[in-house]
């Protein structure tokens, strides 16, 4: 009973299929209910007859040695009871292939297009119709499709080539694989605005675990103010201030390797992404480092003092990761503060 329960305790909460929350979800729930049906029939036939047989043909104390009927041989049963298995997985096959269909294809009504690319462990969002770059936490309109078209991280811009993710918001959407050199899609949709949170699903390292993916789903209101956020460039701090004293380190910590050598933050022009999450607009996320953590002054200090302690990475030995670069105190109070300011 302790077994079923962990089991069963599986099937429920925020991250859980059997909670849809669109149509896109809704499909492949249903199909699942249904193959349960059938199978809970078949279990429980197959399962009757297996009871009923050993009881009916139980050892007797006046039994005198001879043997049931057999039906080995008997050319109509077993046809018969290919027959209907063969008819039971065609039937469950139809709807099957049909909801793969509709998972991947282009949907008939006007839908989102959103890039998702996965790194070593962190998945990346760009949003082709607004040249929004984000990271962990995708932002979508509530009541509209969405179209994912997924890959894994280019070699030419990070370490991160030959690993497969797989992209999952259960209660939005099936899974899809994420792989170096293809595009794979994937639909998705919100019936109402709220917090659905995913996992990569596809062992990919070190830190899989660790790569975690959120969906907002907002109404048309706040959807558009945050579209209009995005869109915005960062302002650039004033002078004298820390915030100003952290963008010069963003951008040069001398002999050590830059923040700007793997992040963005755009402040104008053409906007392009970076090997590192781009943090334009940091501080409107709720979490960061594969949204594990939570974004606030406290975290920000901690990952930049020591990003190991907080996520197992693979920077020393494969490149792959956020470097430690021995900040000073000083050093880090203008960096936190800089970082604040990106909201």
């Amino acid at each position: 009973m302790l077994a079923l329960s962990a089991v069963l305790a599986g099937c429920a909460g925020e991250q859980s299929a059997m909670s849809p929350a669109g149509p896109f979800a809704q499909e492949p729930h249903d199909l699942i209910i249904i193959v349960l049906l059938i199978a809970l029939v078949v279990f429980v036939l197959v399962q009757g007859l297996i009871i009923y047989s050993a009881w009916r043909f139980r050892e007797r104390s006046d039994d005198d040695g001879s043997l049931p009927e057999q039906v080995h041989g008997n050319t109509r049963l077993e046809i018969i009871w290919t027959v209907i298995p063969a008819l039971i997985l065609a039937g469950i096959a139809v709807p099957t292939v049909q909801g793969i269909f509709n998972q991947m294809n282009e949907p008939e009504e006007e839908f989102l297009t959103v890039e998702v690319i996965g790194h070593r462990w962190w998945f990346e969002y760009y949003y082709p119709d607004h040249d929004i770059y984000t990271a962990n936490e995708m932002v979508i309109p509530a009541e509209t499709p969405v179209r994912l078209e997924m890959t894994a991280a280019d070699p030419a811009r990070s370490a991160d080539q030959g690993v497969i993710h797989a992209f999952w918001i259960p209660r939005l959407a099936g899974k899809q694989d994420l792989v170096p050199g293809q595009i794979t899609y994937l639909n998705l949709e919100a019936d109402e605005p709220g917090r659905y949170i995913g996992q990569c699903a596809e062992y990919c390292g070190l830190s899989h675990v660790n790569m975690r993916a959120r969906v907002i789903a907002m109404d048309d209101a706040d959807w558009r103010a945050w579209i209009d956020e995005q869109t915005t460039p960062a302002e650039e701090p004033e002078g004298g201030t820390l915030e100003a004293e952290g963008r010069e380190l963003f951008h040069d910590l001398g002999d050590r390797m830059a923040c700007a050598s793997c992040h963005a933050v755009w402040e104008g022009g053409s906007r392009s992404p970076n090997t590192g999450p781009d943090l334009t607009h940091l501080m409107s996320r709720e979490e960061f480092a594969g949204a594990i953590h939570d974004l606030d002054e406290q975290n920000l200090r901690l990952w930049l003092a020591d990003p190991e302690s907080m996520k197992a990475m693979d920077y020393e030995l494969d490149g792959i990761g956020m470097p430690n670069l021995n900040l000073s105190d000083d050093e880090l109070d203008a960096l936190v503060a800089y970082l604040l300011a990106l909201d």
